[in-house]
């Protein structure tokens, strides 16, 4: 009698996304096939198309996974950083930047960005990264907040503007870890021009209008 325990569906759904995003990693979005999966995940053949029916079924869990894992990560940073704001710099949260940067967590950034491409002609998979785009962008707007003194009595505004253009920052960063590029190669490193960003943010004259609708708006528009 065959005892061999039956696969659980939500960890074989786990397991095959986790095998798409090393080979989105690898090969790109056009070297992500069902075919391809099953033999990553080390699956019998047809295994993937039984759970995502379609290409884009397994592009949008993918993106799902990733969001969730993510998550998780940026959440403990969060969780963490609350005896914070003793103006030290992030490093929690610059450790996790650096770490997104080298393996095994540069192919989860490599896989992101290939999938941010595919969003632009897939408005469904669009959705999906929004939604985590936004998590990540409250949580990171959080963190800044608990690790920079006095960050709670920021105006909202400003707060917004330091979220905003650190997060661009961190995300050209990221795009040029996945090209190779290691032009910032350490926390320390890091903790030292993100500090250098806020500094200049919070002693401009425009703060909490650089950004936004805000820093979009005609000083002459009605308020």
């Amino acid at each position: 009698m065959d005892r061999r325990r039956k696969p659980n569906p939500a960890e074989r759904r786990r397991d095959l996304c986790d095998a798409a995003i090393t080979l989105l990693a690898d090969d790109g979005a056009k070297g992500l096939s069902h075919l391809k999966v099953d033999r990553r995940a080390g699956v019998p053949d047809g295994t993937t198309s039984f759970y995502f029916r379609t290409r884009s079924a397994l592009l949008h869990a993918v993106a799902e996974r990733l969001a969730e894992v993510d998550l998780e990560e940026l959440q403990s940073v969060a969780d963490s950083s609350g005896d914070a704001g003793d103006g030290t710099a992030p490093s929690k949260l610059s450790q996790v930047v650096i770490q997104a940067g080298s393996e095994p967590r540069l192919r989860r950034t490599k896989a992101r960005y290939e999938l941010t491409m595919q969003a632009a002609r897939d408005p469904a998979l669009a959705a999906i990264l929004q939604q985590a785009t936004d998590v990540f962008t409250k949580l990171h707007r959080e963190i800044l907040v608990q690790l920079m003194p006095r960050g709670a009595e920021l105006d909202p505004a400003v707060v917004e503007d330091l979220s905003n253009v650190t997060l661009t920052f961190i995300n050209g960063l990221l795009m040029r870890f996945v090209q190779g590029d290691r032009v910032i190669d350490t926390p320390e490193q890091l903790d030292a021009t993100l500090s250098a960003i806020a500094a200049g943010i919070l002693t401009n004259p425009n703060r909490g209008r650089l950004t936004g609708d805000r820093g979009r708006r005609s000083d002459a528009a009605p308020r």
